[in-house]
């Protein structure tokens, strides 16, 4: 029962939240119609979108919403195809990656000493690696990178800001009173961190997560893009690929090159907005000033 209440008292807040953010608003509708479409594709893909059975290089048209690539493909169908790897690794990406970054960041500034200094330094090393450089290196020397390949360098180069991120707030609130109380209670430092510290810092790291979910986004679509994943796959970042390979643009096939352009800056905005959005809440000095009305005041 305390769980049913707990879970129904954050829905409420997270409601409430909604309703007065108008970007948190803008950026969940956006990321929930991505979503929905990444669970059921089926029910928006008029078309196989592997199928090169139709005209090439066919315009907008009643049949086909944005035209046929120079293969006969139907590009609204791998649009909506693709939908789901590229959503798909920004939420696993994000997900991992913050769980690892809470994981290093809390610990190392909860427990302090010999611990602090060595995943400090582990986060300072993993900081320092030029990320996009080691992401091309790792992916053209397995060649091809499938789907879990990827997921794992975009991890693996993504945890380390967040975590410097959560150590410094940890830092400051692991001499709080409440804190203080609970080892004083003889509570475990594991039941401290995940009770009474994890908490207060739900919004920092949620915006670490949507932070993460976008830099995974944007790395993955510039590695399918210049053929570094599996150009075999459905995505928006090969569908991109395969456009630059046949001269989309200069072949008289424009949507075929913006049309998943659009959609990966679509994803991205929303998780920008939802990221603004909880930057505001963790950082108060991000919020903006909204004028006061002030009774008996003369404008």
């Amino acid at each position: 029962m305390r769980i049913l209440r707990a879970i129904l008292s954050v829905l409420v807040r997270a409601g409430a939240f909604l309703r007065r953010d108008r970007k948190a608003a803008a950026g969940s509708i956006i990321l929930f119609v991505l979503l929905v479409i990444t669970a059921f594709p089926k029910w928006f893909t008029p078309h196989d979108p592997a199928a090169e059975i139709y005209t090439p290089g066919v315009g907008l048209s009643w049949s086909h919403l944005l035209g046929t690539t120079s293969f006969g493909q139907d590009v609204f169908s791998q649009l909506v195809a693709g939908t789901r790897q590229s959503v798909m690794i920004a939420l696993i990406v994000g997900f991992i990656s913050t769980v690892i970054s809470v994981i290093i960041g809390i610990t190392a500034a909860y427990l302090g000493g010999w611990i602090d200094d060595t995943l400090s330094l582990l986060t300072d090393v993993v900081l320092v690696i030029p990320t996009f450089p080691l992401i091309i290196v790792i992916v053209g020397y397995v060649k091809s990178a499938g789907f879990w390949l990827m997921v794992f360098v975009l991890v693996f180069t993504g945890w380390s800001y967040g975590a410097r991120q959560l150590r410094v707030q940890a830092l400051s609130l692991r001499n709080r009173d409440y804190l203080l109380a609970a080892k004083a209670r003889g509570e475990s430092s594991w039941y401290v961190i995940a009770v009474e510290l994890i908490p207060p810092m739900t919004s920092l790291i949620v915006a670490n997560f949507l932070g993460a979910a976008l830099y995974a986004v944007l790395a993955a679509s510039g590695l399918q893009f210049v053929g570094l994943g599996n150009i075999n796959e459905e995505s928006w970042g090969t569908m991109l690929y395969w456009a630059q390979n046949n001269e989309a643009l200069q072949t008289g096939l424009p949507l075929w090159a913006l049309a998943p352009g659009i959609a990966i800056a679509v994803l991205g905005s929303g998780l920008a907005l939802l990221n603004y959005a909880f930057d505001e809440v963790a950082n108060p000095a991000l919020r903006p000033v909204r004028a006061t009305k002030v009774k008996g005041a003369r404008v």
